[in-house]
């Protein structure tokens, strides 16, 4: 019972951090695609938008596979987890994912489409909005823990209402999201673009904007958290008190090499810099999180599933990862050229 118990407790610290990847490796990627389809609410150029939804068309349907990774990871190796924590956010990712499917109708249906291609450009860039808002209200919701059943008397359940997802932290946390990929979907049309394109530079004023009101709300969003969350602030004035400020300061760096790489027209080496930023603050926000999945609800060893079921998931679904990731840079390669407006759906 022992040997079982080690092996649980290593894979389940295993699959957490493979559920860590798979959710970073979908912001990272997804992001861009979302806040791409934020910036084309802005643009009045019909065959702009329809080279916007174009430069994703290769790789949108891979990209949001992280996040069906996520979910398979999570029903597989913490199915207590799963249930409950789906309870609770089962608004906010309704929504988050009725945008999801929005966009991906409108990016098949602009195509065959002569007569309604402005109402698939709205629901392209609405859905766009809309996933974006309710994924980050689920985050923050996340973050704030929700209650359960008495586990003496069966399996825990979520006991709050429907609508306890609500919070002006969750709230918050949406509005950054949506200013968060408003920077990822700028910097990847720089990337996509010629430079010569309307586009191009319409995206450098749409960065520049962005990113500053990203700062703002990475600001708010630590200071608020300081103060709301006492499991985050004991993490960050502990005896270690000088590795956050380390990284702090790494994150920064990073932050402003993609700004400067922007500025210099180096659209590939920003993306990068912002790659590198969410990577930093996201494994920054793991480590703070361990070892709660949700804090004050579940840790990750009281939501894991038993070992025979996670050796048995593991052996099922262990190497689909790597294939992920090759599939991933394969896409990238081949369409890694740089696009004008003529590439436009319909064209």
């Amino acid at each position: 019972m022992e040997t079982l118990s080690t092996i649980q407790n290593e894979l389940s610290f295993i699959w957490w951090i493979a559920l860590g990847l798979s959710f970073m490796l979908y912001i990272i990627l997804d992001g861009a695609d979302l806040g791409a389809g934020i910036f084309s609410l802005f643009v009045q150029d019909e065959d702009e938008r329809g080279a916007i939804m174009a430069s994703m068309a290769g790789t949108w349907d891979a990209n949001e596979t992280w996040l069906v990774v996520a979910g398979g990871i999570i029903f597989g190796s913490f199915p207590l987890v799963y249930g409950s924590a789906f309870h609770y956010l089962m608004i906010p990712l309704m929504f988050a994912l009725l945008g999801i499917m929005m966009r991906a109708v409108a990016l098949e249906f602009r195509v065959h489409s002569s007569s309604s291609q402005h109402f698939w450009d709205w629901g392209f860039g609405l859905g766009s909005l809309v996933a974006t808002f309710f994924a980050g209200v689920a985050l923050g919701a996340t973050l704030q823990g929700f209650p359960l059943t008495d586990t003496a008397s069966g399996i825990p359940t979520y006991t709050g209402s429907g609508l306890r997802f609500i919070s002006a932290f969750s709230l918050w946390t949406g509005v950054a999201a949506v200013v968060a990929a408003s920077l990822a979907g700028g910097l990847y049309l720089r990337a996509r673009f010629e430079r010569r394109c309307q586009v191009y530079d319409h995206a450098g004023h749409w960065v520049a904007g962005s990113f500053w009101l990203a700062l703002a709300a990475v600001v708010i969003t630590l200071v608020w958290s300081w103060v709301a969350f006492p499991w985050a602030a004991a993490k960050w004035t502990g005896p270690h008190w000088w590795v956050w400020w380390l990284l702090g300061a790494v994150i920064v760096f990073a932050a402003i090499k993609m700004r400067l790489a922007s500025a210099q027209r180096h659209d590939m080496r920003a993306m990068l810099w912002l790659s590198a930023t969410i990577v930093l603050m996201w494994g920054g926000m793991m480590a703070t999180l361990y070892p709660w999945l949700v804090p004050g609800t579940w840790t990750l060893y009281d939501g894991a599933n038993p070992s025979n079921s996670l050796v048995a998931f593991t052996l099922a679904v262990g190497g689909f990862i790597p294939v992920m990731l090759m599939y991933n840079w394969y896409q990238f390669w081949v369409f890694r050229a740089r696009i004008n407006k003529l590439a436009a759906y319909a064209h």
